[in-house]
């Protein structure tokens, strides 16, 4: 077991950084960073600030639904992809928690 940090982004789908979807650009830069891994998951439903819900339909054109980008990494690195993304200009919705990650069966 290994102590990290959670670090996780809310973004929309069709939010764009640089020419690119927002997620694409926080997935680049935690690798150009050296954090460990990532992953951005699509909602199935979810609402912001605003109070406006936004939920997944078959005839539903993609880019409303929001998104979770989620890093497992040591504190200083979650906390350089924070900077990062508030240097190149992004106000997102993020969250910091601490964890602990291992590998099961690993060497």
């Amino acid at each position: 077991m290994q102590d990290c940090v959670r670090l996780t982004f809310f973004v929309a789908e069709n939010q764009r950084h640089g020419g690119q979807p927002v997620y694409q650009w926080l997935l680049r830069q935690a690798a150009d960073l050296g954090l460990p891994g990532g992953s951005a998951m699509r909602a199935v439903a979810g609402f912001g600030r605003h109070r406006m819900l936004h939920e997944a339909h078959f005839y539903e054109l993609a880019g409303e639904l929001p998104m979770e980008v989620m890093f497992m990494a040591s504190h200083e690195q979650a906390q350089r992809l924070v900077d990062a993304a508030a240097a190149a200009g992004l106000a997102l919705v993020y969250c910091l928690v601490p964890a602990q990650s291992g590998i099961t069966g690993g060497d």
